[in-house]
């Protein structure tokens, strides 16, 4: 009698204080978050596959037609298209980018269309810690801060 093979499994999604445990493939996570979107009955789909500290990186996938409506930005983001082509939205009437292609996050609110069934990369940054600068640091002063030290640039 032939043995049935197990069924594929799903990465586990991180919780809140959980880092990914292993490395992923973002080929895996396209096709998952693809398939997820077309049972979903807003036509998307998102995982949070990696959380460590601020640092936050979520496939998002969207079918042609679908959006993500105008929402805030974190303080830093980039967005990669893996698949499809996507339009963010927002002021100056937003940018299309395509397969292959990754830009910054607008700071101001924006939204996402896809305009083909898409998967996206976004890698965001949720708090950025300001390091106080010394008296007499800055812009122009031969100096490089770090840590809450200047260090002598050379120049």
């Amino acid at each position: 009698m032939e043995e049935e093979a197990p069924p594929p499994t799903r990465a586990r999604k991180p919780g809140p204080h959980r880092k990914a445990s292993a490395m992923e493939n973002l080929d895996t996570l396209v096709r998952q978050q693809l398939d997820d979107a077309r049972a979903s009955a807003h036509g998307r789909s998102a995982h949070l596959f990696l959380h460590d500290g601020p640092l936050r990186q979520t496939v998002i996938a969207l079918l042609a037609g679908a959006e993500l409506d105008e929402h805030n930005a974190p303080p830093a983001a980039s967005l990669q298209v893996l698949r499809g082509r996507i339009r963010l939205t927002g002021p100056g009437g937003g940018q299309e980018l395509t397969a292959g292609q990754i830009g910054p996050v607008p700071h101001a609110r924006h939204g996402v269309q896809a305009l083909d069934d898409a998967a996206v990369l976004l890698t965001a940054v949720t708090e950025v810690r300001r390091q106080p600068r010394p008296a007499g640091a800055g812009a122009g002063t031969g100096t490089a801060t770090g840590a809450g030290t200047a260090v002598p640039t050379g120049g």
